[in-house]
């Protein structure tokens, strides 16, 4: 069997709120949006970040996006109005920090997660 891309789906309530912080959290407007209730972030040729109104599901995904810089990257988002938990530590120089979406989707951002 031979996969191509990975797809991580984040439901929500209401599709245009989420877009918007979606669009602070990447900064940048989606790639796609393919159809009413869907937009699309190619995060890397092979993976992707869609939102997705669903009502009913809203809040339960848990997305990991990996940085190069940890503290960097929670300076960029502070000044995008996106506030991030403690930064925790890991085993073997891995750090990750969480945020939410408004419907409650964490997204945790880990720095160095092979060393």
């Amino acid at each position: 069997m031979s996969f191509t891309h990975v797809l991580a789906v984040a439901p929500v309530s209401d599709i245009e709120p989420a877009v918007a912080w979606y669009e602070r959290l990447l900064g940048r407007p989606a790639d796609a949006r393919p159809m009413p209730g869907l937009a699309d972030w190619h995060i890397s040729p092979s993976g992707w970040l869609q939102v997705f109104q669903d009502p009913e599901h809203a809040g339960a995904s848990l997305v990991n996006l990996v940085v190069d810089d940890l503290d960097q990257t929670l300076s960029d988002l502070a000044g995008r109005d996106i506030a991030a938990g403690a930064v925790q530590p890991g085993s073997r120089n891995v750090r990750f920090a969480a945020v939410h979406d408004p419907d409650g989707n964490r997204v945790t951002l880990i720095e160095n997660p092979v060393s």
